[in-house]
């Protein structure tokens, strides 16, 4: 559906001023639309009330910010939620009934999806925000989809108009591509595919995004959870969209043939390298989302096999425990 209409957009509250929410925010700002970021590390906070949002090289702008603790949501407000899945419920909780909340994430969580309204984004373009500040940089072109949470019915024709008039802001700044879609599970579950094998896998190790494609020993481990990740969605049966050049099941056609997708992997090493995942600077921390990404996968497995996913689960879990520091040599839990 195209992003059509240019109708007016109230202000935003964005939770969570980190890569994707600096991104989107910094577009809504462009588009004219007053945003408020709500952040819980008050550095940020700070750097933010002094310098504005920024995105790569463009000049910044200016913005409100408020720290967490002292947010008090407006009833009709819109709340894009750009927080990792584990802080969910403290959101939720903050939030009345009434508020038009968009969850622009990458896992999947059992709280928002009994609380929201299931109206949500996926990002296939990569957004890094520096350390305690509110400068992000997009590291890998893409676009932003927002839809509705499962098939088309009766009850998001309303969603679905809600959602116009925010989308043109953003397709109008022209910092990444926006489309509303009448599902969103296609492109979320297509998203985990990656974040599954790449998130966990770059995080264990300590490695940026392009040595997975690299280092030999961590490349064979991402094409095979690439696969099995891949075996798990198809075999429960949901929908899989594309993000990026190619559908997942010409994906996992490639990974089949070793030579091809070692050649293709060396393609992309060049958008990836010097790039982290999210779950890079959770796990030294000792919290992952690794429950809403592999733990996930391992549910909707059930009783089918997925031996790689629960060793990476149980490779990170460890990790997070017993503050376990990355590198090359826990891969070697994995090799199985």
């Amino acid at each position: 559906m195209p992003c059509a209409g240019k109708r007016h957009v109230e202000g935003v509250a964005i939770v969570g001023a980190g890569g994707i929410g600096c991104a989107v925010g910094y577009a809504l700002r462009l588009a004219g639309v007053p945003v408020t970021f709500v952040e819980s590390d008050r550095d940020k906070v700070v750097w933010g009330q002094a310098h504005g949002v920024q995105v790569d090289r463009h000049s910044p702008l200016s913005a409100d910010f408020v720290h967490f603790d002292g947010w008090s949501p407006r009833p009709d407000e819109t709340i894009i939620l750009c927080t990792k899945c584990y802080d969910n419920a403290r959101v939720l909780e903050r939030l009345p009934r009434t508020v038009t909340l968009i969850a622009v994430q990458n896992g999947f969580d059992r709280a928002l999806e009994m609380s929201s309204a299931g109206v949500e984004g996926i990002a296939s373009f990569v957004s890094e925000c520096q350390p305690h500040q509110t400068h992000t940089r997009i590291t890998r072109a893409g676009k932003l989809h927002l839809g509705h949470r499962g098939a088309p019915g009766s009850s998001n024709g309303s969603w679905t108009q809600k959602l116009a008039p925010l989308a043109g802001a953003l397709a109008r700044a022209g910092l990444f591509r926006v489309g509303v879609v009448p599902d969103i599970l296609p492109y979320k579950n297509t998203k985990l595919m990656y974040n599954a094998a790449i998130g966990p896998l770059a995080a264990a190790a300590g490695l940026d995004n392009g040595q997975l494609l690299s280092v030999p020993p961590a490349r064979r481990l991402f094409f095979d959870l690439l696969r099995e990740n891949y075996a798990i969605l198809r075999e429960a049966g949901v929908p899989l969209g594309k993000i990026g050049p190619f559908h997942p099941r010409t994906v996992s056609h490639i990974l089949s043939h070793e030579v091809v997708a070692r050649s293709l992997g060396w393609a992309f090493y060049p958008s990836l390298r010097g790039t982290y995942c999210s779950m890079h600077a959770d796990l030294p921390a000792g919290r992952t989302e690794i429950d809403n990404y592999n733990g996930y996968l391992i549910g909707l497995a059930a009783d089918r096999p997925c031996p790689l996913n629960r060793r990476v689960y149980d490779l990170i879990k460890k990790m997070e425990q017993e503050r376990i520091a990355p590198g090359l040599h826990v891969l070697k839990e994995l090799a199985g």
